[in-house]
């Protein structure tokens, strides 16, 4: 599999190379993503290699030797970054979840991934945290390669390989099927602390940064999300990841798998439709930070539900996401940038940025959320999110202000990312 990875890689890789000569930036403004405040008029950005030399007035900025890049009208703004992804995945209403585990072949969905890792690229998002591979097995890791390798053009990943699952408690559902039937599983199946603890081991050899639990799932007698591991269960699984370095997300859409998830001391969590507030209240206490996913909502609802954008109301699945991102703005959660992009088209990521300033959040605070807030999850604070002297050159420029109208995020002109090129006005 790495081997076709590494040759697709070739047949596709962009013409782009690492800049032989520093590069100023002139748009009309700067922001930086150091706070929420406005972006700086008259500023400029000078590129070095893979990092960011200097930002400040363009009077100030030493252009000897560099390529100008003028950029009339537009903000730059730090590479943008959406941290529940799925490239393996492609949108539900061109096949769904079902057939792409169960009809199409790893090899299939990894040439599919190459081709989303470039659209998302040039959307303006130059990292992505990936939350599994939905039965595709490790193929993350080595899509992750051949992007850092500069094989094939991409955001840069931190993957999860497969996410664990508790027996029986996710998909595709062995009841649709005929009970004889070996039915292939989205993640890796485990029950009881010793193989859970076995899977973490497992993941983080194969090549995980993080690791992706599910602590609830539709598995009720009728269909209801319910927790899915014991607490401690949970926790023995964290206790195991973060001795190993590796900091772990949790899918909880109900809200005692969000607790249980919480006190077993996870570091976020995704979804968190059916939280109440003293959970999010808890979430805030801990520090665990909390991924919306909110443009996954709407797109499932647009799927199967009969929403249709600007007719009809919003569906009891989008009210409950939005109740549940007022409910942790309020209560002062982190809050992150994450859509769960491949429910939806990859390159189509700044939809979750719209429905985030749509529920509450100034453009400027849904922009950090994107940027320096995902950067801190990361723990990648000290070198990515911001547009600062010795960051990585990850900064992308829109047409427009997206600290005052979230759709400019959308109007991307220009990406750099770890000082390449990619994307020319």
């Amino acid at each position: 599999m790495r081997q076709m990875i590494t040759a697709l890689a070739l047949a596709l890789s962009a013409t782009t190379a690492l800049a032989a000569q520093p590069i100023l930036l002139k748009p009309a403004r700067v922001w930086t993503a150091e706070d929420a405040g406005p972006p700086h008029e008259g500023w400029g950005v000078l590129i070095k290699d893979n990092r960011i030399a200097a930002v400040g007035p363009v009077a100030g900025l030493d252009a000897t030797g560099a390529e100008i890049i003028d950029l009339p009208g537009a903000t730059v703004i730090p590479g943008l970054m959406d941290l529940h992804s799925h490239l393996l995945l492609h949108p539900y209403n061109e096949a769904s979840w079902d057939d792409q585990v169960l009809k199409e072949t790893p090899d299939y969905r990894v040439i599919r991934a190459t081709v989303q890792a470039r659209a998302t690229l040039d959307a303006g998002f130059t990292t992505l945290r990936e939350l599994g591979t939905e039965g595709a097995g490790t193929t993350d890791v080595a899509l992750k390669r051949a992007i850092a390798d500069r094989v094939i053009p991409g955001p840069r990943l931190f993957v999860t390989t497969q996410a664990i699952v508790a027996t029986g408690a996710y998909g595709p559902a062995r009841r649709n099927f005929n009970p004889d039937a070996e039915i292939p599983q989205g993640a890796q199946e485990v029950s009881g602390i010793d193989e859970a603890v076995r899977a973490v081991r497992e993941q983080a050899a194969a090549g995980a940064d993080w690791i992706k639990i599910y602590a609830d799932y539709r598995v009720g007698p009728d269909g209801a999300t319910r927790a899915t591991f014991t607490q401690e269960e949970l926790k023995a699984m964290v206790e195991v990841a973060h001795s190993g370095g590796r900091p772990v997300a949790v899918h909880a859409a109900g809200d005692e798998g969000m607790r249980r998830a919480i006190l077993a001391g996870v570091d976020t969590i995704e979804h968190g439709y059916g939280g109440s507030e003293a959970t999010f209240r808890l979430m805030a206490e801990k520090g665990v930070a909390y991924f919306p996913t909110l443009t996954a909502s709407e797109s499932t609802s647009t799927y199967f539900g009969g929403y249709v954008a600007g007719k009809t109301p919003p569906t009891p699945a989008m009210q409950a996401a939005e109740r549940a991102f007022k409910l942790a703005l309020k209560s002062g959660v982190t809050i992150g940038m994450g859509s769960d992009v491949g429910v939806f088209r990859h390159g189509d990521n700044a939809r979750e940025l719209v429905w985030m300033v749509r529920h509450g959040m100034s453009p400027a605070q849904a922009m950090l959320a994107a940027t320096a807030v995902d950067a801190r999850v990361l723990g990648r604070q000290d070198d990515l999110g911001k547009l600062k002297a010795g960051f990585l050159a990850d900064i992308v420029a829109v047409a427009g202000d997206p600290t005052r109208d979230i759709e400019a995020s959308k109007a991307v002109v220009l990406v750099i990312k770890d000082g390449v090129v990619h994307r020319r006005p």
